[in-house]
């Protein structure tokens, strides 16, 4: 398989929170969904995408899932004794991911259809700053709020509008080692570029599941079971 020439930088740090007890034992990324750990979920996008250089971050509970990926080539960006939010934790990352533009993607969701990592190789060009992955609510389950951009005919996003984001994208980390904060969410630098007219979208044409709720395991099972793909 060819590989990827982009890293792909996974999102496993957080506390799972939402998901109440669930998490009090284990990290959201290893609550598993038909069968799977959430994690093993995004790992198999990546595989079949050809990705060679994966990065996860860690914080809660990060040593099972040091434990989990153990024998895989994986490296670990470990955001102790604070966790960072996606912005810090991107930019913590980036000497093990290396320059140049990067994927990431959220563990916490489940998709069908093409694969989205594709999708975003496929749509990235010279010149853009962020491809952010979206879709249509109606498209998404387990998704309690509205959109979060709207996309215009040139390719280019907008806040506010029908399109949620699905939790992956490729972006430019050019700019984020200038931020004064330790600690700050990938939005701040989203604003940065949609105001520079370099933030774009892409429709995923499959469905997905956020499944950051006990709920969303039940949606995101019945959801591959209607795709066939459990």
């Amino acid at each position: 398989m060819r590989h990827c020439p982009y890293p792909l930088m996974l999102f496993a740090a957080g506390f799972g929170t939402r998901m109440g007890a669930l998490t009090a034992e284990r990290p959201k990324p290893l609550i598993r969904v038909a069968g799977r750990a959430l994690i093993d979920h995004a790992l198999a996008l990546a595989d079949d995408a050809g990705i060679a250089r994966i990065v996860a971050n860690l914080h809660y509970k990060g040593a099972m899932i040091r434990d989990h990926l153990a024998g895989r080539d994986i490296a670990f960006s470990d955001e102790s004794p604070e966790i960072l939010e996606t912005g810090g934790g991107l930019r913590a990352a980036l000497p093990l991911l290396g320059p140049g533009p990067v994927f990431t993607l959220n563990t916490d969701a489940v998709w069908t259809g093409p694969n989205p990592l594709k999708t975003l190789a496929a749509g990235w060009r010279l010149g853009m700053g962020a491809l952010l992955l979206l879709a249509p609510v109606a498209q998404t389950r387990g998704h309690a709020g509205k959109g979060d951009f709207a996309l215009h005919p040139d390719g280019r996003i907008t806040r506010g509008g029908d399109l949620v984001y699905l939790g992956a994208q490729i972006v430019d980390p050019a700019g984020l080692e200038a931020r004064p904060e330790r600690v700050f969410s990938l939005n701040r630098h989203w604003d940065a570029l949609i105001a520079a007219g370099r933030a774009f979208g892409v429709v995923h044409t499959g469905r997905w599941c956020d499944v950051g709720r006990p709920e969303g395991i039940a949606e995101a099972e019945a959801m591959l079971r209607e795709a066939g793909d459990v």
